[in-house]
């Protein structure tokens, strides 16, 4: 078996795919409904939209594999399929030097046949595949390598219209909608394995007086200034949200109440630094509201959001009237 070699453009490719906001998401109809299609048109056990991040490889949609939602990316066939423009085709994978030594080819689900069209973002970085394969060592011809890259095109539509659907154009990151769609599946996680988690709830202090005195511009790049501190002060797997005006939210996952206030003074250290250094003609300031997840206070997402703000605004209440 050989590993496959990294893409040139690797750091960019995953900073692309990560961008999407897409990994570690619910299945999705829009996606399983091509990949059912895919089974059903090339008679094949089993179909799947694949994502290549750094050590895995992550199924947006799988039909035929059970309930299995990644596998590492050493053993990964589309972590070579990446790395070519066109299709790759492994008629009989116990053939191919790349795969002979496969545990999935050794075991199960015993591959044989692997046919894989790369799936590029809308800047042209490949993040996965739609993948074909099967149990029996089969022929692709003309016609149905054609047909497998117009499904490609299709899933490449519906990823564009995912991102046009969840991510805030000014800032980058999620919008409401994709907030609350990751936020509800990091929030089920949390329940299922008993890890802690907090919301926070964020309020730029002074907002209006930025676009007042500086004109709406500066008022939009101070917004896409506290996303980007987001961004780069939290962990990935932390869930970053523009939730609307300048309110921010995140959902801090495997964090307890106790630990929150060294995440914040982190924070604030950042936002300290970029005052200082960025030039711009405002500061940053914000009013940031914690609420620990609690499955009996919080029955859905809304009460935990609500909770957050709710003690934001107390916070902000109580330092108007010291002021």
């Amino acid at each position: 078996m050989r590993i496959a070699e990294l893409p040139a453009n690797e750091a960019a490719r995953i900073d692309a795919l990560h961008s999407l906001r897409i990994l570690d998401t619910p299945r999705e109809e829009r996606f399983d409904r091509l990949t059912r299609l895919a089974r059903r048109l090339f008679d094949v056990p089993m179909a799947v939209v694949t994502m290549i991040d750094v050590h895995r490889q992550w199924f947006k949609s799988c039909v035929g594999l059970g309930d299995a939602t990644e596998t590492t990316r050493d053993v990964s066939f589309c972590s070579h399929a990446i790395l070519h423009e066109g299709l790759t085709i492994v008629p009989d994978a116990r053939l191919d030097p790349r795969f002979s030594g496969n545990p999935q080819v050794t075991g199960d689900p015993y591959i044989r046949f692997y046919a894989g069209c790369p799936i590029k973002s809308e800047s042209g970085f490949t993040l996965g595949t739609l993948c074909l394969v099967d149990i029996v060592p089969r022929g692709f011809d003309a016609d149905e390598q054609a047909l497998l890259k117009d499904l490609a095109a299709m899933v490449e539509q519906e990823l564009a219209a995912v991102k046009l659907a969840t991510i805030d154009d000014l800032t980058g990151i999620s919008n409401r909608r994709g907030f609350e769609s990751l936020a509800r599946h990091a929030m089920a996680t949390s329940k299922r394995t008993g890890r802690p988690a907090c919301m926070l709830g964020f309020d730029l202090n002074h907002f209006k007086r930025i676009n007042d005195d500086f004109g709406h511009a500066a008022g939009d790049l101070a917004l896409a200034d506290f996303a980007g501190l987001l961004l780069s002060n939290l962990r990935e797997s932390d869930v970053v949200g523009r939730l609307g005006g300048d309110e921010f939210a995140v959902f801090l996952t495997n964090t307890a109440e106790p630990d929150v206030p060294v995440v914040l003074a982190h924070l604030q250290e950042a936002v300290q630094a970029f005052n200082q250094s960025a030039g711009r003609q405002y500061q940053l300031d914000y009013c940031v509201g914690v609420a620990q997840y609690d499955a009996g206070s919080h029955p859905d997402l809304a009460a935990l959001m609500r909770s957050a703000d709710e003690a934001m605004y107390a916070l902000k209440k109580a330092r108007s009237t010291t002021a």
